[in-house]
Order: C-alpha cells, then structure tokens, then sequence
C-alpha cells in the first residue's frame, strides 16, 4: 500500500527543513503514511523505480521549495531543473501528470518559481496554492498544513497529535482559593459585660503595683552577676558555618542530540557543550561514524531574553561527501528544555546551504 504524503526536496536547499517536516508527520500520520526518498526505500530496491512507485500511489505531494530551488546547478554547471532525469523534476512532472494534488511549500522566505523558469512538464506547479513554514512559526505552520493533509491519510493511519518541537510546558500559577467570608455576630451583652470586666481588671492591677513597689526586695547578688556575664548575642562556632557551595554548572553545558531518525551523513547528530557563564565551546558530530566537526569556542550575542550561541567551524579537507573549503557556522538558540540548531555552510563555489534542527539532551 502506498503512502498519502510524498516529500519532494533538494538536499542542497531544503534538507533540514524536510527532515523536521518528516518527523512532525509522522508523528501526527504514523511513519506508514510519509514518504521522503531515501529515507523510505528499502535496501536492494531501485531508486528510480522506487521513486515512480512512491509518487503513482501518494495522495498528495509536498514540493519543498527554498530560496535556491530554481536556480540551483549541477556538477556541471547546468541547472538541474534543465536535467530531464533530475529526480525533483520527475517527482513532480510525475505528480502532475497523474493529476496528483501538489502542494509548494515554501521556507527561508522562498518565493513561488515564475513558470518561465519550469520546464514545460513543471509549469503548472507555479499555478498551485503554497503554503509557507518559518523557523519563529513552526509549530502553528505545520499544525495548519497537518489539517489541510488529513483528508488524503487514511483515518486508521491519523492520530491528532501536535508537533513537539520548540514546546515549553506551560506553568500556569496555583488555584486561588477564596478566603471564608465569617458569618455576622449575633446581638450579645457580651460588650457590656466585658467593660465592666475591663474596669475591674484596672482596679487589681494598680493594687498589686502600688504593694510591689514599695516591699519588693533588692536582686540577690548572684542573680546581678549572673545577668551580668550572659552574653547578650549568642556566639555561633565557626566551624558550624556551611562551607560556600561550588559554582553552579551552565545550564546550557551537557550532551544533546538531534532525536530524528532520518540524519543522514553530515547532518547534525550530536552537540557537546562545555565551560560557564560567556565561556562555552561546542564539539560537534555530524551522522557518520567519521563526521566528527572538532570542537570550537562558542560566542553569545549578549542578550537576556533572546540569548543566542554562534560556533564557526573550518573544514580544510573533505569530510563525508562535502568537498573541502567547507566553512559552517552553528547558532544555538535555547528555548526551554530544547536548542533550536541554525546551521550554515558555505562552500568555495560560493553555495550556500542551510538547515535548522532541534536537539534535546541526552538521557
């Protein structure tokens, strides 16, 4: 059986947004209802095949659009939508030829391609209704597109959960419980029996005053000197005084991990935070066994309320399938029990990639 949602997207300009948008799908559709390339296509099976097959039986297609999408060339210079064989062109050439709902969804404040850029097979995809997910937006952008999917997934396949990520438990303050209000005093003559107990009360009290003061005996001297050396503060021992407690650990430093199943080679998988206060370095880790980034020393931006962390890490020499050159610049962005992860990769061709992910700490 086929599934509903096919992901459509280029690993150069979308990926980490794809693998995030997978996850939440997944979660809301089950892992039975998404289909992202590789991630879905068993060992030993045609890719290409695999690829028709998943597209001739999805519901809807979901094409993955950045700011490089379009444009975006191949090893040889030509642009790959040019490529009759590239695989995001046979995806979607492939979804509008049977008909198949296609859905551009658009990030990093991409715009729809004009259909002069598409080719001939593409150029219907420009005329379709987008929809847009932002970093700051996330969760109620994916919440609106999970309810426009929801007809193309089976109902035993849909469960109504909400993405997780960037969520903070919400503290709500305790109960206020209203005070008893006390019931009205009955009429008594209680005030006027106790005046006249008061008056009374005045009578003997002055009495014994005047006899105390004029047969009271003088203070024995051992009663003076004992008042005499009682110290009038208590002297605390030194040695029962708590010793000084160490510095608190930052609350940033620890393991985290990116909890997706579906990294691949040098993406993000593992985030060491060390050192205090504007003192921290970051050791990362991509997904293969030999993508170990190095460690580098980490740089706030200062701010309280919206506190930021930036690394910038220099690959020389070829790390996975990356060329050499590579410069990528991690941002960390706390945000309650999580970090959002902003990475961006420059290579010597002058492209750009970009993707952002959410880690959590390490059990």
């Amino acid at each position: 059986m086929g599934r509903a949602i096919f992901i459509s997207y280029r690993r150069d300009d979308t990926e980490g947004e794809a693998g995030r948008l997978f996850d939440d799908l997944v979660r809301t559709f089950g892992d039975d209802s998404v289909f992202m390339d590789v991630a879905g296509i068993n060992p030993g099976i045609d890719f290409r095949k695999a690829i028709d097959d998943g597209v001739a039986a999805c519901g809807v297609l979901l094409a993955m659009i950045g700011p490089t999408w379009a444009t975006i060339t191949g090893s040889t210079g030509q642009c790959r939508l040019d490529d009759p064989n590239d695989f995001v062109r046979l995806e979607i050439a492939s979804a509008l030829a049977r008909n198949i709902a296609v859905i551009p969804v658009l990030v990093h404040d991409a715009k729809m391609p004009h259909p002069d850029q598409l080719p001939d097979n593409l150029k219907d995809l420009a005329y379709r209704n987008s929809v847009e997910i932002t970093h700051a937006r996330w969760n109620s952008d994916v919440q609106l597109l999970t309810k426009a999917l929801a007809p193309y997934v089976s109902a035993s396949g849909y469960t109504n959960t909400e993405p997780v990520h960037a969520t903070v438990p919400v503290q709500l303050p305790p109960p206020h419980v209203r005070a008893q209000q006390a019931a009205p005093a009955k009429s008594s003559k209680l005030p006027m029996l106790a005046g006249v107990g008061i008056i009374v009360a005045v009578l003997i009290a002055a009495g014994i005053f005047y006899v105390t003061s004029h047969h009271s005996p003088a203070a024995s001297p051992a009663a003076a000197s004992a008042a005499q050396t009682t110290p009038a503060v208590p002297v605390t021992d030194a040695s029962s005084t708590p010793s000084a407690q160490p510095a608190a650990a930052d609350p940033l430093a620890g393991t985290w991990t990116n909890p997706s199943s579906k990294i691949r080679e040098n993406m993000p998988r593992q985030l060491e935070i060390s050192g205090t206060g504007s003192q921290l370095s970051f050791h990362m880790w991509g997904a293969c066994s030999s993508c170990d980034w190095g460690s580098q020393p980490a740089s706030s931006n200062g701010q309280s309320d919206s506190q930021t962390w930036t690394a910038t890490f220099n690959f020389p020499q070829p790390l996975a399938d990356d060329p050499p050159g590579r410069v990528t610049t991690v941002t960390v962005t706390p945000a309650g029990n999580v970090l959002h992860l902003l990475v961006a990769s420059t290579f010597p061709d002058h492209r750009h990639i970009q993707g952002k992910w959410t880690l959590v700490r390490a059990q």
